[in-house]
């Protein structure tokens, strides 16, 4: 499915000060980014209204902190939605940035952008001219950085709308439909839990899997999803698996224990490695 950017900017409160202030202090122009540091631009200030690519805005109000905004055609809104669960993208001092539900934060901020992080885990399983299952794809960071790495074809789902929503206003979430796709980027609004049985037997080479936390989707750390994750990935393909270690400290649970022994039982070598555990088809 497509996930088409919208044209317009994006406020965070840190831009929309620099930009009240450069009003205020008589310039006509002010130049910083208003797409999540991707790119930086200059904007035209008049008296009441600001101008960028042609379009006029108007000045804000007062922005909430940790929170990004867009302009829906008549005001500034926060980019979250309340559903189910309260899903927001938060803004980060990296530029790309992370989303929360519910307040949980789903990626990591505190030491490394979440798209370098994601960078870091794609290189483990080497995608170039591969095709690749991605099997939770949040803010498609792990697709965006297998595109970068020259990846073959990568399959991805998502199952929360929310999260492909926010995904519409990222402009550093790839969209399937962009040119620099080159059409090697499928996603799919679905549950993986149920669409791998979709998948064809050995038709992968590597697979990308950050699930959310166990206690959220225990699902995808059941035997059976493992099963099914070794049916699909050829003999010798790689698996990242995204764990973290949740619980260690309040209930002594080792998460990552558990999911290595998992994937032996289902036929791959595993050994921990970042924040996860790296696996091979054996």
């Amino acid at each position: 499915m497509p996930v088409p950017h919208p044209a317009g900017p994006l406020l965070t409160r840190d831009t929309a000060t620099a930009l009240l202030a450069a009003r205020q202090a008589g310039m006509e122009a002010w130049t910083g980014s208003l797409d999540l540091e991707r790119s930086q631009a200059t904007a035209t200030l008049l008296q009441d209204r600001w101008e960028w690519q042609g379009a006029p805005y108007p000045y804000p109000g007062t922005l909430k902190d940790r929170t990004i905004h867009y302009f829906d055609g008549t005001g500034w809104r926060p980019a979250a939605r309340f559903s189910a669960a309260l899903i927001k993208l938060v803004p980060t001092r990296w530029g790309a940035p992370t989303f929360e539900i519910d307040g949980i934060k789903m990626l990591p901020t505190s030491r490394v952008s979440p798209f370098e992080d994601a960078r870091r885990k794609v290189a483990l399983v080497a995608p170039r001219g591969k095709a690749v299952l991605d099997t939770c794809g949040g803010l498609g960071y792990f697709a965006a950085c297998c595109l970068e790495a020259g990846v073959a074809s990568i399959r991805s789902f998502e199952k929360n709308a929310d999260v492909l929503w926010l995904r519409s206003l990222n402009p550093w979430s790839p969209d399937p439909d962009a040119p620099g796709s080159g059409g090697r980027l499928r996603l799919a609004h679905a549950d993986v839990a149920q669409a791998i049985a979709g998948v064809d037997d050995a038709s992968v080479d590597a697979v990308l899997h950050d699930p959310p936390r166990f206690g959220i989707a225990g699902e995808l750390y059941a035997q059976a999803f493992y099963d099914q994750l070794a049916r699909v990935l050829r003999r010798g393909g790689r698996l990242f698996h995204y764990t973290g270690t949740p619980n260690r400290l309040t209930s002594g649970r080792d998460v990552p224990r558990e999911v290595a022994r998992r994937l032996e039982r289902a036929g791959f070598r595993a050994q921990p490695a970042l924040d996860g555990i790296l696996a091979s088809r054996r």
